[in-house]
């Protein structure tokens, strides 16, 4: 759908991190979880939400990892791409969305 886009790279990298986030650190990651993707394209903006099963009993943060460790940096680039990153919990699970405004870029228009 971003084929062409100035945007289609990062949204690449932020569905790549949030993605892995879900299987590696939710029940997403289970022999019978799942996690879900939508994304929404507007003239204004690229929504990009991954739906995780949960499992956690807390809810996906940017964290400052330390030099040597080898995880703990994905929503910490995500939230560094994105011009803007929205976690909702709920019972079910986590929603973390990150959107890419076109405005930010050169031709304003996403496709």
């Amino acid at each position: 759908m971003l084929r062409g886009s100035p945007l289609a790279e990062d949204a690449e990298l932020i569905v790549s991190e949030l993605s892995a986030n879900a299987i590696l650190h939710t029940a997403s990651g289970q022999q019978s979880g799942s996690f879900h993707l939508a994304l929404a394209v507007s003239p204004q903006v690229v929504a990009l939400s991954v739906t995780d099963d949960g499992g956690t009993g807390t809810a996906p943060k940017a964290e400052h990892a330390d030099q040597n460790a080898t995880h703990g940096r994905g929503l910490g680039m995500v939230s560094a791409i994105a011009h803007r990153v929205v976690i909702h919990d709920s019972q079910a699970g986590h929603t973390v969305t990150a959107e890419l405004f076109t405005s930010a870029r050169p031709g304003g228009h996403p496709c």
